[in-house]
């Protein structure tokens, strides 16, 4: 099986990569096809779930395998599993990349491959690297050696400083299709057809978010929630309740995600510790244990973080369904289950305010990012909305 199989809706992206990873690094062939093909780094863009990383990593997988654009199931595994030896992986569950993080994935990319024939370096979500965090990965950039092949993952090119722009190559994913996330869903993870489509489409072409909803009824039954508290504000007071609800909401999804896997890597670290369940912990190690639960914490804020954002996606699509029965195209409707209450709301305000409390949405979203409190920016933005659409 190539390790393109499960990627979906990318086949000129995945074309560009299969043609890179079937140059062989001695430079067979001329040097105009040499340049075109195989670069030293690369930069993937494309929007949150159209499935940059996982095009990251088959592109890797077929680069640390033994002469085939295809990969080999052997290196596929390692890659999965993040234990290929020639495989670096950059990436973070917090807020932002480290600048110690990047210093050690830099040193590490000094070295010459060991089994395959590339020394490969993933960077994830390259966007949250502060200005002077990008230095150190740009001097690694300008210099790099002969066997590392550098791709980084960002939802744009804009994303990123100037100077390390111009020096990858770019290759941009498009949104896949909600019947190619369907069809993905129903292959990968046997999912059943009728509620892959719903997921697809009520994820809109997300992946990693379609998957959440297609296994996860509980993550479904949220985000319906999510949508009927929006559809129920009357005033300003139920607006702050409202508000409140769905911090308490996105907390829940957040909590639902961390708290079986922070309690597995504690377990994990335990026995690695020689430490048995129920033992206490020997003052020598509880700084190991200190340094694993701040880790936790800052994933657990990055989570909370991305789960109020995903319900003010939510909130858009709800709107923008709005707008679409105003406007006379509920055939474009995502939310089709809610269609009745779509209709009642779209009743009650014209085109032109319903479109004003997206952008209210929009700005709410850009104030969370600048670090404004998440209840606050809610509350302005449901209470704007009030004033325009009741």
């Amino acid at each position: 099986m190539a390790v393109w199989d499960n990627l979906t809706g990318q086949a000129d992206a995945i074309a560009i990569f299969r043609a890179a990873a079937q140059r062989a690094p001695s430079g067979t062939g001329s040097a105009t096809a040499e340049s075109t093909s195989m670069t030293h780094a690369w930069l993937i863009t494309g929007p949150p779930g159209s499935g940059r990383s996982n095009l990251a990593f088959a592109f890797a997988a077929a680069l640390l395998s033994p002469g085939t654009p295809d990969g080999d199931r052997a290196a596929a595994r390692q890659v999965d599993a993040r234990t290929h030896p020639d495989l670096s992986v950059l990436s973070t569950e917090g807020v932002i990349i480290p600048m110690k993080t990047v210093k050690e994935a830099v040193a590490r990319s000094q070295y010459s491959p060991s089994v395959g024939r590339y020394r490969v370096v993933v960077v994830e979500d390259a966007d949250r690297m502060v200005e002077r965090t990008s230095n150190v990965l740009l001097k690694a950039l300008e210099e790099p050696p002969e066997r590392t092949v550098w791709i980084l993952c960002a939802p744009s090119e804009a994303d990123l400083l100037p100077t390390i722009r111009s020096r990858v190559r770019t290759v941009r994913l498009r949104v896949p299709s909600v019947a190619d996330v369907a069809d993905l869903l129903v292959r990968r993870n046997g999912v059943d057809p009728a509620i892959a489509e719903l997921s697809a489409r009520l994820a809109q072409s997300h992946i990693g978010m379609a998957r959440r909803l297609a296994t996860n009824a509980d993550a479904r039954a949220r985000r319906e929630e999510t949508l009927r508290a929006a559809l129920g504000i009357r005033s300003v007071s139920s607006a702050v309740n409202t508000a409140a609800r769905l911090l308490a909401i996105a907390g829940d999804d957040a909590k639902a995600i961390t708290l079986e896997l922070d309690a597995a890597e504690r377990d994990g670290m335990l026995r690695s510790l020689g430490i048995e369940t129920g033992q206490s912990v020997p003052p020598g190690l509880r700084g190991q244990i200190k340094d694993l639960e701040d880790d936790q914490k800052r994933r657990a804020k990055r989570s909370l973080h991305d789960g109020i954002d995903r319900i003010l996606v939510d909130l858009a699509s709800l709107y923008r369904d709005i707008c679409m029965v105003q406007l006379g195209r509920e055939q474009a409707v995502i939310n089709r289950e809610l269609l009745a209450e779509l209709r009642t709301a779209s009743v009650a305000s014209a085109p032109a305010a319903t479109v004003a409390t997206m952008d209210a949405i929009a700005v709410a979203r850009q104030r969370i990012q600048s670090n404004v409190a998440p209840a606050l920016a809610l509350e302005a933005m449901l209470v704007s909305a009030i004033r325009r659409s009741q």
